[in-house]
């Protein structure tokens, strides 16, 4: 028989079912417990998951097993230690203990700690997260954990996430009760998070060290052909890009990750895969695995896949759409207009919450989508602008204007489309139409955050929003408990909301340049680089609301700035770094050879008696772009000791943005240009024609 999708999904997965099936009766509904209710683990419950955890991990072939972090690198980490243990008799056994299952203890100074850590301070600690559930890699077993430092000190993103998400449970339950809701006992953030990426020929990556190192072309001019013709989007997917997509959807799938859509993207080989909803921590731990997936599945089909936000010059970027919504146990979604929006007051209220959250806390927001790659994608017309603002759609932003003004809502008709076709089935019109252009768009029962950058984690931006939310919600819950008349009080919450944070809320194009002069005059933040936008982390009124609901402490959040902030000033040094040898190594002995063989042509068409304009012409030309390259390149490597000179983080961050990525833009320009002066055979390296069409 073939392969059969119902068989094959979550296989790999030591899922509920599985559970449901192995363990003992008493320890699945305890284990289910804390799963579903957020309940305390029980130790014993623990021993008793482990055995047979590692029985059925055993018969998945598995011969190790790792505790899976997720530290502040974007990418997840993990030691595997094996399940076998020597017996008296000179036999091994396989043992696997509720306490190994529960703790783990990897080095904690070797990630980034912002200065929590020191170097000779090592012990960390990893901790089992028993609301995700572990799955079975290769041949070893994967266990999902928090990570903290030997202090306490959270050093993960996980931890974070999961904090926010019983904070947000705890605060939007105690709104629901005041609005008669007895029977939800968690609310939970669902997450659908969109992943763009590209794919080149593994080939042809391979002889571009800046891909390899940086993950972007430092160099390219731009192809005869680009994305003009918009020919690319959804059309037909070639040939090994088709195969590696089948094997990545059934490598998912045995995972358990729910791969759901799968398309060409605007740009010439860029393509993106969506997930159905999940929870927030799951939904976090299947991007990661996505991302993780691809990689590896590329490199066995011979291709390479490029996870960085702009790997091309003067093409589309990649980003990844991160779709949000709560959902409660009792099955609705709190965000769901139904069918008459404008008398759902629940809906409206979280709306409202939402919408106050969003305004109050747009710099932290920005700043989860801070990094070296987003600034080269953020802004640029292909990717939402560096300013947050809302789009609503204008029926649903003209039934808040009416309950916060008293003006007449409009009516918009939701009608229908296609009518005139018979043998076409008709179709209904939404309320409202999507926004591309929107930062963070309501699309019909989920806010979409479209800032976040194709390698991020999606845990910071959805544990920035759930702390949000929830801290409006408690103000929200407070009011409604003392209210003597309830829906009065909601009417009055959601006019004042909108009356005092409807700025935020745009529907138009966030494109055009008369929504930058209007945005500066609504006086929103406006945060066009990494430097500036991690700022917020330590922003007074940031850390009192991680502090308020128990997220992080304030030395926490100085210490994720350091890192952030650290991070770029590395990837850019990286990025620069690898210029100046491409440049030392390939391109200027490249160009140079190129040069003396035009000077030799020039020379033999001169003793010929042929003057030739033309080639005197380009021979001045390549002989003055090269030297302007090496003059540079070394003003380039002397700032960069200047730079690297600098005591201050912040103080180096800024030079780096300053000073040296505009001389490495100078540098780009000559040596593109040169690159289309040059003949093919002599240019050092693939162009972007043969990277972005020929997979």
């Amino acid at each position: 028989m073939g392969y059969t999708v119902s068989k094959a999904f979550g296989s790999k997965v030591f899922s509920d079912s599985v559970m449901r099936e192995r363990l003992p009766r008493a320890t699945y509904e305890s284990l289910k417990k804390t799963r579903d209710e957020g309940l305390p683990l029980d130790p014993e419950v623990a021993q008793v998951v482990a055995g047979v955890m590692k029985d059925w991990a055993v018969e998945q072939g598995a011969t190790h097993y790792t505790h899976w972090f997720q530290p502040m690198t974007n990418i997840t980490a993990g030691k595997h230690d094996s399940f076998v243990s020597p017996s008296g008799d000179g036999r091994a056994i396989l043992e696997f203990s509720g306490k190994a299952l529960a703790m783990g203890e990897p080095d904690a100074s070797s990630f980034p700690s912002g200065g929590l850590r020191a170097t000779f301070e090592a012990r960390g600690y990893t901790a089992w997260d028993a609301t995700s559930p572990a799955f079975v890699r290769g041949t070893s077993l994967y266990i999902p954990t928090a990570f903290c430092s030997f202090t306490g000190e959270t050093l993960d993103r996980k931890t974070p996430l999961l904090r926010s998400m019983d904070v947000l449970s705890t605060q939007a339950l105690r709104v629901l009760r005041c609005l008669g809701n007895e029977t939800a006992r968690r609310v939970t953030a669902t997450i659908g998070a969109e992943q763009e990426y590209f794919l080149i020929d593994r080939a042809l990556y391979e002889k571009r060290l800046d891909l390899k190192i940086c993950g972007r072309t430092l160099f390219g001019a731009r192809p005869p052909k680009g994305q003009e013709l918009d020919d690319h989007y959804c059309g037909r997917i070639r040939l090994r890009v088709a195969d590696f997509m089948q094997e990545l959807d059934e490598r998912l799938w045995e995972l358990g990750v729910p791969s759901k859509t799968k398309h060409n993207e605007v740009a010439p080989a860029q393509h993106e895969l969506a997930p159905m909803f999940t929870s927030a921590n799951i939904a976090c731990d299947h991007n990661q695995l996505i991302m993780e997936l691809m990689r590896v599945v590329a490199k066995q089909k011979g291709l390479a896949c490029l996870l960085h936000e702009k790997p091309f010059a003067g093409v589309n970027g990649s980003g990844k759409h991160n779709n949000w919504s709560l959902s409660t146990d009792d099955g609705q979604n709190l965000l769901d207009p139904g069918k008459n929006p404008a008398q759902n007051r629940q809906f409206l209220l979280f709306l409202c919450a939402v919408i106050r959250a969003v305004d109050e806390y747009a710099d932290l927001l920005r700043m989860t989508a801070a990094s070296a790659g987003n600034d080269h994608r953020l802004g640029g017309h292909e990717a939402p602008p560096a300013v947050i603002s809302i789009f609503l759609g204008e029926s649903l932003t003209s039934i808040l204007e009416h309950i916060a003004y008293g003006s007449t809502p409009e009516r918009h008709s939701r009608g229908y489309i296609m009518e005139d076709i018979a043998a076409l089935p008709t179709i209904h019109r939404d309320d409202c139409d999507r926004n591309r252009t929107s930062p963070f768009a309501f699309t019909g029962n989920k806010f979409e955050y479209r800032m976040v950058g194709s390698s991020a984690s999606i845990a910071s931006a959805t544990y920035v929003l759930n702390t949000a939310v929830a801290d409006v919600l408690s103000g929200i819950a407070d009011r409604l408990s003392a209210a003597q008349n309830r829906e009065a009080e909601i009417d009055r919450i959601i006019g004042e909301i909108y009356k005092q944070h409807g700025r935020v809320v745009f529907n138009g194009n966030n494109y055009s340049e008369a929504w930058a002069n209007e945005a500066a005059r609504r006086g929103l933040p406006v945060k066009n680089r990494t430097v500036e936008a991690v700022e917020a982390l330590v922003a007074p009124k940031n850390i009192a609301l991680f502090k308020r609901h128990g997220i992080f402490t304030e030395a926490e959040c100085r210490a994720r700035y350091e890192i952030l902030l650290e991070q770029y000033v590395k990837t850019v040094s990286i990025e620069e770094a690898t210029m100046t040898e491409m440049v030392r190594r390939q391109i200027l002995p490249a160009a140079l050879r190129y040069t003396g063989a035009l000077a030799g042509e020039y020379t033999h068409m001169r003793e010929a008696g042929v003057e030739s304009a033309t080639a005197k012409a380009l021979l001045a030309a390549c002989a003055a772009l090269t030297d302007a390259v090496q003059q540079k390149t070394d003003a380039l490597e002397a700032s960069s000791q200047s730079v690297q000179a600098l005591t201050e983080l912040p103080a180096q961050a800024a030079a780096y943005r300053d000073e040296i990525i505009p001389q490495m833009q100078a540098i780009r320009e000559d040596v593109d240009r040169l690159e289309t002066m040059t003949e093919d055979s002599a240019w050092p390296m693939p162009s972007y024609t043969d990277l972005l069409h020929r997979v």
